[in-house]
């Protein structure tokens, strides 16, 4: 077991590795997700109250459609070169790189996240009323998001389906994890009377449900 956590840091490290040197977060998904919050809120029109009402769905919203493009990315990295024959090769179990790649989707979306949470502050005037909340869900968001997005990028580089029908297959599966978040961030931020903490139960069944399910099933899955 300590073999498995080992590799599937390397794997993480590598992954990021190449995020650092590419800047794909910083230069184009990050943008993307705050133009996102930029364009919903031209297209409410609607004053800052609305907007603090609106914000907790419009920020997971933001964070789904970009957590897209880190999910292909780290799919098609293995792809590009070769190189997830590299990995079926060097004796790595594949629980271990499928830890390994969802954790370094996770650290990207969790970075994302602080800085949407910024923006939802600055743009719509969204409150924290429940700090600890906001930062559980949010975790317990990304690692649902992340588990999810790394076994459906797998079954769909196993079944040799394009990356441009990623996220067809993607979101409807995420529409449980939009929604408990959604409710979460809705008690934290004091958009709406409701219980936060049980919504967080789905987000932490998902993700651990999610987590099990990809470790157990990535060899089969990316097997040519």
């Amino acid at each position: 077991m300590r073999e498995v956590f080992a590799d599937a840091l390397l794997i993480a490290a590598k992954d990021l590795r190449i995020e650092a040197r590419s800047r794909v977060l910083v230069n184009q998904v990050a943008p993307f997700a705050l133009l996102v919050l930029v364009l919903f809120g031209f297209a409410l029109d609607a004053d800052q109250r609305t907007l603090r009402t609106f914000a907790p769905g419009l920020f997971w919203v933001a964070v789904l459609l970009a957590s897209l493009l880190a999910v292909q990315r780290s799919t098609s990295l293995e792809h590009a070169d070769g190189a997830h024959t590299g990995l079926r090769l060097s004796g790595m179990a594949p629980s271990s790189v499928f830890l390994g790649k969802a954790a370094a989707v996770f650290v990207q979306l969790a970075v994302l996240e602080v800085l949407l949470v910024v923006g939802i502050v600055v743009l719509y005037g969204s409150t924290v009323e429940d700090p600890l909340l906001l930062v559980v869900s949010g975790l317990a968001a990304g690692v649902s998001v992340a588990a999810t997005g790394t076994l459906y990028g797998a079954l769909a580089s196993g079944l040799g389906v394009r990356e441009t029908l990623l996220p067809i297959l993607l979101l409807p599966v995420l529409a449980p994890v939009l929604i408990g978040a959604t409710r979460a961030f809705d008690d934290a931020l004091g958009a709406a009377a409701v219980d936060g903490w049980a919504w967080l139960g789905l987000l932490v069944v998902f993700g651990l449900v999610a987590t099990v399910l990809g470790a157990l099933a990535h060899g089969a899955l990316i097997e040519d």
